[in-house]
């Protein structure tokens, strides 16, 4: 009645079933047709091939039934030997049956003209619309959660429980040498460590939350294949449903953590970062649900998710104390860039130090004034004796040759000046080699470092004439002055300014690949990379010369991570890389067996 083509294989059809039938389509072995028409003509079509008496009746006289069974005990009717008993041949083979179908009831079909030949007849079945399909599908899957008690029980307390269990057990009471003390957010060492557990629940509760929802919908899909309903709306309600619960958790995760350790007014910035994250972790297991065809299998798969983002988050194991081959000294290694655990932990780190209500209107001046302090305390002073080196040995060039790295350093380094200052680039540039250094080139960059020492110098001086007028304006209200002596206590913790600043390491730089790299300070030196990249704990990342905050870059970073997986999801590329991948190794097996077997004919 809907305009759709239905075909029924049915297995001993009974009489009323048989006569609802409007076409019979009988296949014999090797799949040839034998038989295609009306299906009460079918019984008495073989009957007169086999040249049974009472063909003419398809019925029974008295009760109008039909056996449907007599068609196939006429197709396979077998020849009885001189015994009179039956043998396994069979009396008209399939492809003398196909023969007569061919002769008998093939050219009957083609003389019949169809009015509709070429025209699709008018289906009365309406796909509905996409935002309708989307509601039918959200109202579903959000009946499925309520319903199923214990689910949303386990799935309403799991984040409050283990915000109780970290925040309790990571809140030391203990100063900086030891000792006992009350409990203040300031001292607490634990701090760091709190914020990275933060990172690893919310990808744990979002891989569990979506592991089985696709793998769980699968007979359903099944069923609904042909209806041909759109894929983004079914992806939509699901990943809808998932965000919402997720956004719950979070919430409570956040309240709960924050109130026991005394985190104040990073409540949003924390929940948009966890959420952010549980988000990507829940459309990364709704393409795990969706790839594989075993709970078993999916569930191996979370740890082996959650291990690299452990081991590559810049947390467990410094990115300066990897292998070799995957170290970079520069910037954070393109193993951490894949992870999102590390975007996730330095948007926590770094928008608690930079951004808590004492830290912010004071990290620009102590950005400026350290960025100038560095570069007028070790840049300038180290290129300057670098560059005496190389005018000492000017007229010797076998021993200039071998300053070839010094000079490749003053000129690298001499174009970052000239970058970070907005600075045209320096005409000394062109004779910084070995065959065209001279006198003339040395006065040049001379006068490029006074200049950029006094640029820096100034900045300085002005950086911290703005903060001490900052604290001088403070110490005209005696209260907001007093407020901002607490504010530190309250707002800044230690340990985690301790990390940011890497106040641990000896020495302020290091030189490699004939450039600078800052080891001290991380959280106020600004990244030199046009293209986003940046060492870990960079308080901006750069695209072009924009400087945009790197909790919001991050954030950005792991939505457009998620929109990815989201067109993975889409197009379902890991399930069929997986079909893919299955039908090669079939492939091989398959060949492998049969050089197996022809070395064993060949014996």
């Amino acid at each position: 009645f809907k305009g759709k083509l239905v075909f029924a294989n049915i297995h001993q059809p009974s009489s009323e079933i048989f006569k609802l039938l409007d076409k019979l389509l009988v296949v014999d072995q090797g799949g040839r047709v034998i038989y295609y028409g009306n299906p009460v003509d079918a019984i008495g079509y073989f009957k007169r091939v086999n040249h049974i008496v009472d063909a003419e009746e398809a019925e029974c006289l008295t009760c109008g039934n039909i056996n449907a069974d007599q068609i196939l005990r006429n197709v396979e009717a077998r020849v009885v030997d001189v015994n009179g008993r039956l043998t396994r041949k069979r009396k008209i083979s399939p492809q003398e049956w196909y023969s007569l179908y061919m002769e008998r009831i093939d050219p009957i079909i083609r003389r019949i003209k169809r009015p509709h030949a070429s025209v699709i007849p008018k289906s009365y079945y309406h796909i509905p619309p996409r935002w309708k399909q989307v509601k039918v599908f959200l109202q579903r899957e959000l009946l499925s959660k309520l319903k199923n008690s214990q689910y949303l029980v386990i799935t309403l307390l799991e984040a409050p429980v283990l915000a109780l269990i970290l925040a309790f057990y990571t809140r030391s009471a203990r100063d900086a040498s030891g000792l006992p003390t009350g409990y203040s957010f300031a001292q607490n060492p634990n701090i760091p460590a709190y914020l990275f557990m933060s990172v690893i629940v919310a990808l744990f509760l979002g891989l569990v939350l979506s592991a089985e929802e696709i793998f769980r919908d699968r007979k359903i899909l099944e069923r609904e294949h042909f209806l041909s309903l759109s894929r983004f709306s079914y992806l939509g309600s699901k990943i809808t449903i998932l965000f919402m619960i997720s956004a719950i958790q979070m919430l409570e995760f956040v309240m709960i953590g924050n109130s026991i350790l005394g985190i104040k007014s990073m409540t949003w910035r924390y929940f948009l970062v966890l959420f952010t994250t549980s988000c990507w972790a829940n459309m990364v297991g709704l393409n795990i649900s969706s790839g594989f065809k075993s709970v078993v299998t999916i569930y191996i798969l979370v740890p082996l998710i959650l291990v690299p983002q452990l081991l590559f988050s810049g947390v467990v194991v410094s990115f300066h104390n990897l292998n070799k081959a995957i170290y970079s000294n520069k910037y954070v290694p393109v193993v951490g860039q894949a992870m999102t655990s590390r975007w996730s932990y330095e948007a926590f780190v770094v928008t608690q130090f930079k951004d808590n209500p004492y830290e912010k209107p004071l990290f620009n001046y102590e950005q400026r004034m350290s960025e100038a302090m560095y570069s007028k305390a070790y840049v300038i002073p180290k290129l300057r004796s670098t560059l005496d080196e190389v005018i000492r040995i000017v007229d010797d060039r076998k021993q200039l040759q071998t300053a070839q790295n010094d000079l490749q350093l003053l000129k690298n380094e001499s174009k970052i000046l000239a970058d970070n200052l907005q600075l045209a680039p320096p005409q000394f540039l062109k004779s910084l080699n070995v065959e065209e250094f001279n006198t003339g080139t040395y006065q040049g960059a001379m006068r490029f470092f006074d200049k950029a020492y006094g640029i820096y110098h100034n900045d300085y001086l002005k950086a911290m004439n703005e903060r001490d007028q900052y604290f001088s304006d403070l110490e005209q209200n005696k209260v907001q002055s007093a407020d901002l002596l607490g504010r530190k206590m309250k707002y800044q913790n230690e340990k985690l300014e301790e990390l940011v600043k890497n106040d641990r390491e000896l020495v302020e730089y290091v030189i490699s690949n004939n450039e600078f790299i800052r080891v001290r300070d991380a959280i106020y030196e600004l990244p030199r990379d046009k293209y986003g990249r940046a060492h870990f704990y960079a308080p901006y990342k750069r695209l072009g010369n924009l400087y945009i905050d790197t909790f919001w870059f991050n954030i950005l970073v792991i939505w457009l991570s998620t929109a990815l997986w989201f067109a993975i999801l889409y197009y379902d590329l890991l399930q069929k890389i997986i079909g893919y991948m299955h039908n090669i190794r079939l492939q091989r097996f398959n060949n492998r067996i049969l050089r197996i077997l022809r070395q064993y004919e060949s014996r």
